[in-house]
């Protein structure tokens, strides 16, 4: 069991894996009091004056205590990251890299000026949109509660969210969160996906050659997809219609 367990592990694809597995052990060294979230939160003055260089990036990696809002998370993050990775990013590892490089350089600028703690949850809205925009037509329920078209679904998590807050300092956080999120996703899709189609537009968002040399590498022959791939991780989803 351990063995399979392990296999199954290494079947994920290494950005959703490492990043997930991140979160996880992040949470449970909280968790078991090896450290604190006070060494983990956006802190621009701690971060320039006392070059604690490591809260650009824990600051994605924590999601709050052991509890439904952390799984819920995870979930999230686990399942569109990964349908991103092994879908329109297959075989292009450098240049989903590099989305992260852009989301999170984008979301950090953010963070400077809207006084938030932490900004992992406004990357999984992130990863939700570019996704979502990358599938228009596939038909979302959400928890056997809501039907709609995929480009909604961030929007009906930042509604999620904001329920999930149990104070109005709690909900304000989760709204700009979710805004950011919205906001990066929109940028990277329209500069990605948008504007090179348009008349006189150019491709913007190159990935570094660096990069490509570091993560692109042929494709494992035993590599398997995620089952999920074709359905809708915690939401279903119908199949997308074929013109």
């Amino acid at each position: 069991m351990a063995h399979s367990f392990t296999q199954e592990y290494f079947q994920i694809p290494v950005v959703t894996r490492t990043y997930t597995t991140a979160c996880v052990l992040t949470t449970a060294a909280v968790q078991l009091e090896v450290i604190t979230p006070f060494q983990l939160y956006f802190n621009p003055d701690l971060i320039i004056r006392r070059y604690q260089i490591w809260r650009l990036i824990t600051s994605f990696l924590f999601f709050g205590s052991l509890g439904f809002s952390f799984v819920f998370n995870i979930i999230f993050l686990y399942r569109y990251c990964r349908m991103l990775e092994e879908g329109c990013f297959r075989g292009r590892t450098a240049d989903f890299v590099f989305m992260f490089l852009f989301g999170g350089i984008v979301m950090t600028l953010f963070g400077l000026f809207a006084n938030v703690f932490f900004l992992g949850q406004a990357f999984i809205i992130m990863l939700v949109y570019v996704w979502s925009r990358r599938h228009p037509l596939i038909r979302m329920n959400f928890f056997g509660l809501l039907n709609f078209q995929a480009p909604f679904l961030p929007w009906v998590l930042m509604g999620f969210s904001l329920l999930l807050g149990n104070s109005i300092v709690t909900q304000t956080n989760m709204f700009r969160l979710a805004s950011a999120g919205i906001s990066v996703g929109h940028m990277y899709y329209f500069l990605e996906d948008v504007f090179p189609n348009q008349p006189g537009g150019r491709k913007l968002l190159m990935t570094p050659e660096l990069l490509r040399t570091m993560f692109d590498r042929p494709q494992d022959p035993d590599y398997h997809l995620l089952q999920e791939q074709q359905q809708g991780g915690d939401l279903q989803q119908d199949e997308e219609p074929h013109n």
